[in-house]
């Protein structure tokens, strides 16, 4: 008798937490139907219909012209780059943070993100004043008779405002993963024979790709849709992607364009994120490459 009552509250109960988990998602489907699903919707319809509202492909075969994917290619240029150098400084400094005590490892993010707690249009302004002909960098240079160096509006100056605002982007997902590492698989490596260099390697990049790929397209994600950093750190000699977008909106005043060339993006970059996302479920796991 006592099972058999226990199998009849054991439903009540399993139907009462199924309810009370719908009942504390309701809020994020709430969200993620206003501000994810209806935009994206808007943005499909604005993408092929004209400034009637008469369905058209003429917006999405405008974007497939030579002037169109000549900019997306010089943007993808761009984030590539930023995206590369951003991985070659975040991933040593992510391991050192990781590798540190926990009180350094506090004060060392806290340093990373401390310039994130500006505002974004400040510290492209600040570049600017750096990088200038009469800038402090310049200034430094012409004292030991190098100089002025033209910094200012060149893609170098692009990619540097890319990487300077989206380099704690790279470094915190891989020392998320990082911070976890089983300390026992470096400690078997060593007792295996292996190098310092081959436990980076075999243990260190195996186990920290996840985080890797994270880092990556959360870095190239935001370079390739930029526009303020071209305008002010190149000139605009440097049209990107996301200068259509803003030239479309407030200038051509053609929403329909604008949400075209910011639809063929997104599917662009929503394959790239399918494509690494499988390449690190490939790569994910443990333990040592042989």
């Amino acid at each position: 008798m006592t099972g058999a009552r226990r199998q009849r509250k054991e439903p009540k109960k399993s139907v009462a937490v199924s309810l009370l988990s719908r009942f504390a998602a309701a809020p994020h489907v709430v969200w993620s139907v206003l501000f994810i699903l209806i935009p994206l919707v808007f943005v499909a319809y604005y993408s092929f219909t004209d400034r009637d509202f008469h369905f058209t492909f003429e917006n999405i075969a405008a974007f497939f012209t030579p002037k169109y994917l000549q900019i997306l290619w010089r943007s993808v240029k761009l984030a590539l780059i930023a995206t590369a150098v951003c991985l070659l400084i975040g991933y040593p400094a992510a391991y050192y943070i990781a590798r540190a005590d926990a009180k350094r490892q506090k004060i060392l993010i806290m340093l990373i993100m401390l310039p994130m707690w500006m505002n974004f249009l400040i510290r492209t302004y600040a570049w600017m004043v750096i990088l200038q002909d009469t800038g402090i960098l310049n200034s430094a240079l012409g004292t030991v008779g190098i100089g002025p160096l033209k910094l200012m509006y060149t893609e170098g100056a692009v990619v540097l405002g890319m990487v300077y605002d989206y380099l704690p982007y790279m470094i915190m997902p891989i020392y998320s993963v990082m911070v976890k590492l089983d300390p026992r698989l470096v400690e078997a490596a060593y007792d295996l024979g292996c190098t310092p260099v081959q436990v980076i390697r075999k243990v260190v990049i195996p186990q920290s790709i996840p985080g890797v790929v994270s880092g990556v397209m959360m870095v190239f994600v935001p370079s390739i849709s930029t526009f303020y950093i071209s305008q002010k750190l190149g000139g605009g000699n440097f049209y990107l992607i996301g200068d259509a977008i803003e030239t479309q909106v407030y200038t051509a005043n053609n929403l329909h364009m604008a949400a075209a060339i910011s639809l063929v993006l997104m599917i662009i970059l929503l394959a790239g994120m399918f494509v690494m996302n499988r390449f690190s479920d490939d790569s994910a796991g443990g333990g040592l490459i042989p």
